[in-house]
């Protein structure tokens, strides 16, 4: 089960965390990785520690909020392999404040990644899933699209559009064999977390990351493994009936 053998598989934001542990995972399970990332470099060990562990793969550096950087990568990939089975939007940036602290500036900058980012690159490879009859879509979204976060404002708006453009997607294409889910994880501790708590919260580090340790109900936060398992499973045949589902990984938050 859950087998991904032969499939093309492209993972934004696949340098580290989340896209990270993804990307070794859907490698692990057959298919051919391409790493997209803004940090060439981090998409390049992402891509040899897959090679390392006998899987397929290759890196590319890409700027998803670039049309023209995203329709090169994706075009190459397409050109390389003579099709694209499943997308992984994961790429993505965060933001603390409520409405009176973010600039506009804020708005435009996470908007530019985390909402144009996720048009640009389903844009590109919805003509290729047509053409071969089918593919799977998966977006990151985040628990911040299902409830209110505090002083998450500019990040929840980015959030709740990546909801709405999964079942936007997903209705337009049932009919077609393409398959958008999305993924609303709450808080998953990866090395992006620990940069953002030393960056906003020097010098309480500890007491930040017990906070956002508690906010589960389950008293800890989740792991990119964790999100990964889910992502495998909504990328694979075995989802084949699942279309236009937000789904939450949370340790809890929804029913406490």
């Amino acid at each position: 089960m859950f087998q991904l053998t032969g499939k093309i598989a492209v993972v934004t934001g696949g340098g580290s965390g989340i896209g990270e542990a993804i990307a070794r995972l859907f490698a692990r399970q057959g298919a051919y990785v391409a790493v997209l990332d803004l940090d060439g470099e981090a998409a390049c060990r992402t891509a040899a520690a897959i090679a390392s562990d006998g899987g397929r793969a290759d890196a590319r550096a890409c700027d998803v909020s670039n049309a023209e950087r995203v329709g090169g990568a994706v075009g190459s990939i397409a050109e390389a392999h003579r099709r694209i089975d499943i997308l992984v939007n994961n790429a993505g940036i965060a933001h603390v404040g409520t409405i009176e602290r973010t600039t506009e500036a804020d708005m435009d900058r996470l908007y530019q990644v985390n909402v144009k980012g996720v048009y640009l690159c389903a844009r590109a490879v919805v003509p290729i899933m047509l053409a071969q009859g089918g593919g799977v879509i998966l977006n990151m979204a985040s628990i911040a699209s299902l409830v209110g976060v505090p002083e998450r404002f500019a990040y929840s708006m980015t959030k709740g559009a990546v909801l709405t453009m999964t079942m936007s997607i997903a209705v337009d294409y049932v009919k077609q064999n393409i398959r958008c889910n999305c993924i609303c994880p709450a808080r998953i501790h990866t090395p992006f977390v620990d940069n953002f708590v030393a960056r906003h919260y020097a010098g309480r580090e500890a007491e930040t990351l017990r906070a956002l340790a508690a906010y589960q109900p389950v008293g800890r936060m989740g792991t990119p493994e964790e999100v990964a398992s889910l992502a495998l499973y909504l990328c694979s045949d075995e989802a084949s009936f699942v279309t236009g589902q937000a789904y939450p990984i949370d340790g809890g938050v929804l029913v406490s």
